[in-house]
């Protein structure tokens, strides 16, 4: 090819070379040579297109080892949260422990009967009866028919020793049974079991009186239970056909016992004396005002309404009538109670004689009375002399009497 077109080939060169040397020295306005802006118009595209290769390689290689790397390190995570809740749930579990262990450490040490702490280690599998396993048996001194308690209230008894371990009835259980006693009417009955986590007490009459929340107590009466242990408050009470229907919630199981204490030796106490419950709070009043204390004379009351003081000359009506209201006929409203001398109303001896002047009768201020008339002018007339012979006359009223 070079051979044949060797005139062609080499004008091309030429050309070439010819532009080239002009690109060199011609520049733009930018004072740039336009060789190197030919250069780099032509090296751009494929300068930006290896980049972005190589970019997008390195960025799917960098973020898969990334993301495994955080993967890994999330599972570590996962692992060591879940290993430290579980030990947070033991630690938890261990100090509910201790401070079960200790209470009943307290209470054994307090009660005077003789007792041995022992674990609920197992359950019946049964839905009826509610038997569980203890890790104390005959080795422990441990004997059939034994009481099982806890400070908050009884458990149940011992239903078979073995050597290692033994069985324990629960109070819920149907065939479970012990006498209680009311503690604030001393009422005996027998508690029995009724599954479902609830109790009853029988053999009380409906005639006795058992209040709703009262507490029951151990009696004795059983040979079991030691006289004074608490059993529960009534849930329930309500008449029955003989008998009453008293429910009620063992105390000793409410928080779910894993502890408890075997009763070796018991002691019979004294059942505590009920107390009433708090009455409301009581509420603050201050000092009385001085006029009301003890020793010191009161104001007298002063009549400020109109109501007020009609009354009043009601009340000195009746009085001077002798007439009792809502009995016999109206009383004369009309008669004047201020010149009467009466228990409840004795004027003055140097009361002022009434003014000429007509006042405003009783009558006209209470709309039951019968209106009044006006009185007639009165002229000057000389008074008459005065009968000695006849009884003294009492003063004429200052209105004149209705017609």
């Amino acid at each position: 090819m070079l051979n044949r077109y060797r005139s062609i080939t080499l004008l091309l060169v030429m050309l070439v070379g010819q532009l080239i040397l002009l690109a060199y020295q011609v520049k733009n306005d930018n004072d740039l040579r336009l060789i190197r802006v030919w250069a780099i118009w032509a090296i751009t595209p494929i300068a930006q297109v290896a980049e972005t290769t190589r970019g997008a390689v390195y960025g799917v290689f960098h973020n898969y080892f990334d993301l495994h790397s955080a993967r890994i390190e999330n599972e570590h995570m996962h692992a060591e949260m879940s290993k430290l809740k579980i030990e947070n749930q033991f630690l938890k579990t261990e100090l509910n422990t201790a401070d079960r262990v200790k209470a009943l450490a307290a209470f054994e040490r307090e009660s005077p009967s003789r007792l041995l702490a022992a674990r609920i280690i197992g359950a019946a599998t049964s839905a009826t009866n509610k038997i569980v396993l203890l890790d104390r048996g005959s080795n422990s001194e441990v004997e059939k028919g034994m009481a099982i308690i806890t400070p908050d209230g009884i458990v149940g008894k011992v239903l078979e020793a073995y050597p290692t371990a033994s069985q324990a009835l629960l109070v819920t259980d149907p065939e479970f049974a012990a006498g209680v006693v009311s503690q604030k009417n001393h009422i005996r009955g027998i508690l029995r079991g009724v599954g479902s986590g609830k109790c009853k007490v029988d053999n009380v009459q409906n005639e006795e009186n058992v209040d709703v929340g009262e507490e029951f107590f151990t009696s004795g009466d059983d040979r079991i239970f030691p006289r004074g242990l608490p059993v529960g408050k009534a849930d329930v009470v309500r008449d029955g056909q003989e008998f009453k229907n008293i429910l009620l919630y063992p105390s000793g199981l409410q928080n779910g016992p894993e502890e408890v204490l075997i009763v070796l030796q018991g002691t019979h106490q004294p059942i505590p004396a009920y107390q009433e419950p708090p009455k409301d709070e009581k509420i603050y009043m201050g000092p009385p005002p001085p006029e009301q204390k003890a020793g010191v004379a009161k104001e007298p009351v002063v009549l400020s309404t109109d109501a007020d003081r009609l009354r009043q000359k009601y009340e000195k009506i009746g009085t001077l009538e002798g007439h009792k209201y809502g009995e016999g006929n109206v009383p004369n409203f009309n008669i004047a109670t201020d010149q009467r001398n009466v228990a409840t109303d004795q004027k003055p001896p140097n009361a002022p004689t009434a003014n000429a002047a007509t006042p405003v009768p009783l009558a006209a201020q209470h709309p039951a009375a019968p209106k009044p008339v006006k009185p007639a002018p009165v002229t000057a007339a000389p008074a008459p002399e005065p009968d000695a012979s006849a009884p003294p006359q009492p003063a004429p009223p200052q209105s004149a009497p209705p017609q």
